[in-house]
């Protein structure tokens, strides 16, 4: 004979409780997870910032080469103006940059427009050998409208002839 099958009786679970669980042990584990490896806290070196000084620094009134990156206003294109702040020095850096040739020189120039970062280097590299000092020091001056990759030029000219302590020029802010 045939047993009679039972019929099933369903049942309700109740899935807040459960929920409410998940939801409590995320943020647990949320609060409480390491986000930094074990292998970046045992790094073996250590980055080193250089220091800053405050903003009052003023520039030197000698042994000063200064470089303006700027937009010619008549040719409307971007240019160097390279000038140094010693007469003599500029004197003997025009006697240099007439043996090279430098285009448009007079018997007084005094600051140079330069369109060419090879003229810029050359420049640079007389500056050094006009004023063999260890006090010379260089300066960016460039206009906020100069794209970068003109002051880019520059810094890569000077690093070239190994002028790299630059100052960079700028404006204290108001208020």
């Amino acid at each position: 004979m045939s047993k009679v099958k039972k019929k099933r009786v369903g049942f309700v679970l109740d899935m807040t409780p459960l929920v409410d669980i998940t939801f409590l042990l995320l943020t647990f584990f949320m609060f409480t997870a390491k986000f930094k490896s074990e292998s970046e806290a045992d790094q073996k070196y250590t980055i080193r910032r250089p220091q800053v000084l405050p903003d009052t620094l003023v520039l030197p009134d000698k042994d000063l080469v200064m470089i303006k990156i700027g937009i010619d206003s008549v040719a409307k294109d971007t240019a160097y103006w390279f000038s140094m702040v010693n007469e003599q020095d500029v004197i003997n850096l025009r006697d240099k940059m007439r043996e090279k040739s430098f285009p448009g020189i007079s018997p007084t120039t005094s600051s140079y427009k330069i369109t060419d970062t090879t003229w810029l280097g050359t420049a640079v590299m007389f500056a050094r050998q006009v004023n063999t000092s260890n006090q010379l020091k260089f300066a960016i001056d460039a206009d906020r409208n100069v794209r970068y990759k003109w002051v880019e030029r520059a810094i890569d000219q000077m690093k070239k002839y190994n002028a790299t302590a630059i100052n960079f020029v700028t404006e204290k802010k108001q208020g």
